[in-house]
């Protein structure tokens, strides 16, 4: 059995040894959030049902009627109750402005969980560790230290922020990935310059060692190829070029390019290789080819950043709850999106191509229809992506790509729990899960955008209503 099972099973046993853990059980708890409608991706809905917290984990849920008495209470009555939020797709340092301040934003939002995808170790791990202190009100959190990019690295700290570190060779990539596993990281993200040499060996020390893998799909390889050796993937990069006609043909330009005996940096590179391949591929779709890419990678979650991808369908300055968005924000960086917000609702958004937001939105239409579990990540804070509030947004666009409701609440609890194999942990509202949950004021599944109705927040067993969840903005 899996170390994190075997835990999850002994703090079960624990519970259960405290309080009464079976579902229609009376039982004294710290927290009671009465005769409200139980909703998750796993069991559906429940109605008129009390959940009981105590100690960080929820002791029962049962018909109001049946539950025990609690030291506080919540009046569930007319509201719905849904696990807490995953941001599958986190860089918390990467605007040094904002990362004191992502802790309370994400809370406040009803995310009590997040995945930071990449940062540099001497920045990332503090953050992490401030998050993790003993006593502090913070979502969990899940970390991967730097991408694992290849001899030429696209976020090498000159061109680009300082996020990724080289594997030029397989020795390289093999001290890596243990100073990574000697440091703590939870996972370990690959990202698009590694060559299919260190691609084979990432993959092996990873297995070895335990870690889940994400990643971005190498240019040097083929989606198909990919997917099936990494547990998720981003942005649905590069998948275009192998669900194009004549994907060997694509193939090998671009790995005679990674050549690059000119020595262009590795952003310069890579922008390169898209502009040539990206949009010309999703001009040359082959539905085949595709089908075959979709079959390879039916196990790897996807997490299409759509809010990001189809910025341009979806312009966050162009919703009315914006401003007061930007207001929640440090005051440095309000005014800098402030700035950009208007010289946008000026006319700048017209002139943005759309032709890949649309491909993505069909792209994930194409997956969710053949049975590829979708993730909901952002890309926090790049691209108007304000902590929190940007999960939200990520939710609608998955509904426009074709995801019910209940789909998309799905992607975004029961999806990045198993990712790090901790679906008995996390991700639904059954007894033994910790207590992460949010309280809405309106059913979800009659409207994803109700998800924004949040007027309480369980974190670790916290309770906070709203009033505390505005505190915690700074």
């Amino acid at each position: 059995m899996p170390k994190r099972s075997i835990l999850s099973a002994l703090s079960f046993v624990l519970i259960c040894t405290l309080a009464s853990c079976s579902s229609g059980a009376t039982s004294t708890a710290e927290l009671a959030i009465q005769n409200v409608t139980v909703i998750d991706a796993v069991n559906g809905v429940r109605e008129g049902q009390t959940v009981l917290v105590n100690d960080g984990r929820i002791t029962a849920v049962a018909p109001a009627g049946d539950a025990g008495d609690a030291s506080e209470t919540v009046d569930g009555t007319g509201r719905y109750l849904i696990p807490g939020l995953w941001d599958f797709h986190v860089h918390l340092t990467y605007d040094e402005r904002l990362t004191d301040a992502m802790g309370g934003l994400f809370l406040n939002h009803g995310i009590t969980s997040i995945r930071d995808t990449g940062g540099p170790l001497d920045k990332v791990v503090p953050a992490v560790a401030a998050l993790k202190v003993e006593g502090v009100t913070a979502p969990r959190v899940f970390f991967a230290g730097p991408l694992m990019d290849g001899e030429h690295v696209v976020y090498d700290g000159v061109d680009r922020p300082a996020l990724g570190i080289g594997n030029p060779d397989v020795e390289t990539a093999r001290a890596n990935m243990a100073r990574l596993a000697d440091i703590g990281v939870d996972f370990i993200k690959i990202y698009e310059m590694v060559s299919p040499e260190v691609f084979a060996v990432l993959v092996e020390e990873a297995q070895a060692r335990g870690l889940p893998m994400d990643g971005h799909v190498p240019l040097s390889m083929r989606a198909r190829d990919v997917g099936p050796h990494v547990q998720s993937l981003e942005h649905l990069r590069n998948i275009e070029m192998d669900c194009a006609a004549a994907p060997e043909a694509l193939l090998a330009e671009r790995q005679r390019l990674l050549e690059n005996p000119d020595g262009i940096p590795g952003g310069t590179l890579r922008s390169r290789l898209h502009e040539l391949q990206r949009l010309s591929s999703v001009a040359a779709y082959d539905e085949q080819n595709c089908g075959a890419v979709l079959e390879a990678m039916a196990n790897t979650i996807q997490v299409p950043t759509l809010r990001l991808n189809a910025l341009g369908l979806q312009p966050p300055f162009e919703r009315s709850d914006w401003g007061a968005v930007l207001d929640k924000l440090p005051a440095d960086v309000r005014a800098e999106w402030q700035a950009i917000t208007e010289a946008s609702r000026q006319g700048a958004a017209q002139l943005r191509d759309n032709t890949f937001g649309e491909w993505s939105l069909h792209l994930v239409g194409l997956m969710h229809e053949a049975g590829v579990p979708i993730g909901a990540g952002t890309d926090t804070p790049i691209g108007f992506a304000a902590p929190g509030y940007s999960l939200h947004s990520e939710l609608e666009m998955l509904v426009r790509a074709g995801l019910s409701p209940m789909e998309a609440l799905e992607a975004a609890t029961v999806h990045p729990a198993e990712f790090f194999s901790l679906s008995g942990e996390m991700g639904t509202i059954e007894v033994g899960r910790v207590a992460d949950l949010v309280l809405l004021s309106a059913n979800p599944l009659d409207d994803i955008t109700n998800t924004r109705t949040i007027e309480a927040v369980v974190t670790k067993g916290q309770l906070l209503r709203r009033a505390e969840l505005d505190a915690l903005v700074r």
